[in-house]
């Protein structure tokens, strides 16, 4: 459900160190990336069950505050707030990473995600999404479509590690990953980042072409591409279940 977590794992590079056209730190450009394509479906289950499924992941949980897996390796508690409004939050190694608040419109067609990530020094980053429905449902049930997203930018550093790999740092969240541009699987680390998750990496000119997983299960592939002026990347990222794409735009700082 939420789109921080999706840019946590999207991770772009360089080939050496005298080809350098990744290293730096980067900020994500929300106006200029394109999130419209995201579908996120909520069902209500029997025996007072919810589901939620978005980029191929799936959680079930019941609204009782209690933590549940959430499909990447964390935990994920939902509860009722009124009946249009409801509260989810999300847990990385026991840690809370996000806090979120879904409000329902009057007329039912629309959903607001005001969402609060929380940042390795403590400090949170605020969002805003909006959904429209897509399909017949009631509540909080249905399936549905990114309308606007605001707010929500990351930052992320990429460091050359000795001749042929990198050091990617999501500076937010304390994530570090160390790779090598052969196309094996690196751990990424971090005190926000669930056990299990890898990353691996090749390189073609000015793309970078990755997949990310966790414990041996692919979550995400995409292609990273710098412009020729070298003062914004375009990343493509398309979850391996297949379906929903995005594009992130980051922008050089």
């Amino acid at each position: 459900m939420t789109l921080r977590l999706f840019l946590l794992f999207v991770l772009t590079a360089a080939a050496n160190a005298g080809d350098m056209p990744f290293a730096g730190k980067w900020k994500v450009n929300v106006a200029k990336s394109d999130f419209g394509q995201i579908t996120v479906t909520i069902e209500s289950l029997p025996g007072g069950e919810w589901q939620s499924s978005a980029f191929g992941i799936t959680a079930k949980y019941k609204m009782d505050g209690q933590d549940y897996p959430d499909g990447m390796g964390g935990t994920v508690s939902w509860k009722v707030v009124d009946g249009n409004t409801w509260e989810s939050v999300e847990k990385a190694n026991g840690k809370v990473t996000e806090t979120d608040m879904f409000k329902l419109s009057a007329d039912g067609k629309t959903l607001t995600q005001v969402s609060k990530t929380i940042k390795a020094d403590g400090g949170s980053i605020d969002g805003t999404t909006v959904f429209s429905r897509a399909s017949s449902g009631t509540g909080l049930a249905g399936k549905w479509k990114t309308r606007n997203v605001s707010g929500g930018s990351g930052t992320v550093e990429y460091v050359a590690s000795g001749s042929h790999g990198l050091i990617y740092k999501d500076l937010d969240q304390g994530m570090t990953c160390e790779a090598k541009l052969d196309g094996k699987d690196y751990p990424c680390t971090g005190p926000m980042v669930p056990p299990g998750f890898t990353v691996a990496m090749k390189r073609s000119g000015r793309t970078l072409v990755f997949t990310v997983k966790n414990n041996g299960k692919p979550f995400f592939t995409a292609s990273a591409t710098v412009a020729a002026d070298g003062k914004s990347l375009t990343e493509m990222v398309t979850p391996a279940a297949g379906g929903d794409k995005l594009t992130i735009v980051y922008e050089r700082m």
